[in-house]
């Protein structure tokens, strides 16, 4: 069994920004990262609130960023998915598919995953058209995609994609919760189309494969063609790896100074790049003081 100082779980901006001064301190923490490492920020049109950056950063510039310089200082990221987080026998124990490691102190830096539709059929030949993340769009250019959401992931989405294709914007209510900056772009871009009080009520496809949303309105029902359907309508956090054990422990630990949640995790609606960064850097931190403390 691998015994490590410290086990980070997510490689995203607080995570990466723990490991990063952990090695300033000459710790090295085993990262892992079930799927890119970024985060969401590979969903980031345009950074606009992370210092060094005038006029912006697309996220995945950014997330480039990151990678070099965890690759300069030789940071361990293991791509493997953790399928469970124990404490036993006063250690850690994580446990990915094919090995077990043992840790003195884990941070949890997971973020946040989608939530999907509950309230819409989606057929099944329907289903590989809809997503909850855009990076796998990124690319496409001169398709029609509806986004469901009225929040800034749904009108930065449209703003990511409306640079190649045409956007339908879905709300089911009538107010909008962006930021006013993120509603003014969209309604400049002649790309982005703005519907609220919209409501889905069924999918369906036309011969020529088409996604057909059959909508209903205040004046009545709205057909609408399109080729994808992207859902923001809001996110959770990703701990689907930690056992029902273990949370019984968690408080405990959190308060020992052994285990650390970092950045969209634990953020709620606070989901900002440069807080997760601050919280990471804090955290290793402590978690530098904490080892010493235990080796004196």
């Amino acid at each position: 069994m691998n015994i490590k100082d410290v086990i980070i779980i997510g490689a995203g901006p607080g995570g990466l920004a723990t490991a990063l001064q952990l090695k300033r301190y000459g710790i090295n923490p085993l990262v892992f990262e079930q799927e890119q490492i970024g985060g969401l920020l590979h969903n980031a049109n345009l950074v606009e609130n992370y210092p060094g950056f005038p006029g912006g950063i697309p996220g995945p510039e950014l997330v480039q960023l990151f990678k070099d310089q965890a690759q300069d200082l030789l940071t361990t990221i293991a791509h493997a998915r953790v399928e469970e987080l124990n404490y036993l026998e006063n250690k850690f124990r994580v446990t990915t598919a094919k090995q077990v490691y043992q840790s003195r102190t884990v941070v949890i830096a997971t973020g946040t995953k989608p939530r999907q539709f509950s309230d819409i059929k989606i057929p099944v030949d329907l289903q590989d058209r809809v997503y909850y993340e855009v990076y796998p769009l990124l690319d496409l250019h001169g398709k029609r995609i509806a986004i469901i959401g009225a929040g800034d992931a749904a009108f930065d989405y449209a703003l990511n994609l409306g640079k190649s294709n045409d956007i339908l914007i879905l709300n089911h209510r009538e107010r909008i919760s962006c930021l006013p900056l993120l509603w003014e772009r969209a309604r400049r871009s002649p790309r982005i189309q703005y519907f609220q009080n919209t409501r889905i009520s069924q999918l369906s496809t036309t011969p020529d494969k088409k996604m057909v949303l059959e909508c209903s309105t205040p004046t009545g029902h709205n057909i609408l063609k399109v080729d994808f359907l992207v859902g923001a309508i809001g996110r959770d956090p990703q701990l689907d790896f930690v056992s029902g054990q273990f949370v019984e422990k968690a408080i405990q630990l959190e308060s020992s100074g052994d285990l650390y949640y970092v950045g969209d995790v634990v953020n709620g609606l606070y989901r900002q790049t440069a807080i997760a960064v601050g919280d990471g850097i804090l955290t290793a931190m402590k978690i530098y003081g904490r080892l010493k403390e235990k080796d004196q």
